[in-house]
């Protein structure tokens, strides 16, 4: 792969997915957002003119969960799907909240902004397209943060990951470390980042392994029902054992990263 490729498991055909019913349903079982994020965003928010871009918004967490505490968010994803869902959520009709419903690379940027956003969905975006813009859409020292959540660590994790490589549709996975990838490109030059969690959550089983299924590689969309319905027995088996009365207790984990968008990468 040379520097101007992204890898191949972040290809257009696998982003494609979370705009499939099923992923946008299993959407609402997904680890919940610290508010520990919602707060390091909002120290990040530079300029009087309180403006956010919430990149990849899906059914808007970031934006929903911010959006009371500055003057505008504009949520963006390409999913009608996920927008649709994110208004009925709370906050989804807040009237400082626009949804847009594009890419990224190629949204109707209503600029400067004071802080993009970008939570668990930057990695399926064209880099090379969206940075740029970018670079020109944030105020002078505004920053690009990128979020990371998800569940754990927990008990089980290394044998539901061997799971996960058995059943998975994304065939063409390889462990990546996305603000890695990003600095290797001159595309992104990081500044900060803080760890957010453990925050405690709760999920009876059947939601938990419901919650896989908005993953990369698990649309049920796209899977033989027979593996869909292995899958979900094995995990069950795996995890039934840690449960409370069908109830397991979880946190949610992760991490905040900011820094400076550039265009002057490796395009």
């Amino acid at each position: 792969m040379n520097r101007s490729e992204r890898p191949a498991h972040l290809g257009p055909a696998y982003a494609s997915q979370f705009a499939d019913p099923s992923v946008v349903k299993a959407y609402a079982y997904r680890p919940p957002y610290p508010a520990e994020v919602f707060a390091i965003l909002l120290g990040l928010v530079s300029d009087r003119q309180r403006i956010v871009l919430d990149l990849g918004c899906g059914r808007g967490e970031i934006a929903r969960g911010i959006v009371p505490d500055v003057d505008r968010v504009d949520a963006v994803d390409p999913s009608a799907a996920m927008i649709a869902a994110g208004r009925t959520l709370p906050g989804g009709d807040h009237p400082r909240l626009r949804w847009i419903c594009a890419r990224g690379e190629d949204a109707p940027f209503d600029a400067p902004y004071a802080l993009a956003a970008a939570g668990n969905s930057l990695h399926w975006m064209e880099w090379a397209q969206l940075f740029p813009r970018l670079a020109a859409a944030l105020s002078p020292g505004a920053y690009l943060a990128v979020v990371g959540v998800g569940s754990g660590p927990n008990p089980w994790d290394g044998q539901l990951r061997a799971l996960i490589g058995k059943f998975s549709t994304n065939r063409e996975f390889k462990p990546y470390d996305l603000i890695a990838e990003l600095e290797a490109r001159g595309l992104f030059a990081r500044e900060g980042r803080r760890d957010v969690g453990p925050a405690p959550y709760e999920r009876p089983v059947h939601e938990y392994i419901e919650s896989i299924h908005s993953q990369n590689g698990f649309s049920r969309d796209r899977m033989e029902p027979s593996a869909a319905t292995a899958f979900d027995e094995q995990v069950h088996a795996l995890v039934e054992p840690f449960a409370e009365r069908g109830i397991l207790h979880l946190t949610s984990v992760g991490e905040v990263t900011w820094g400076r968008p550039s265009d002057a990468g490796q395009a």
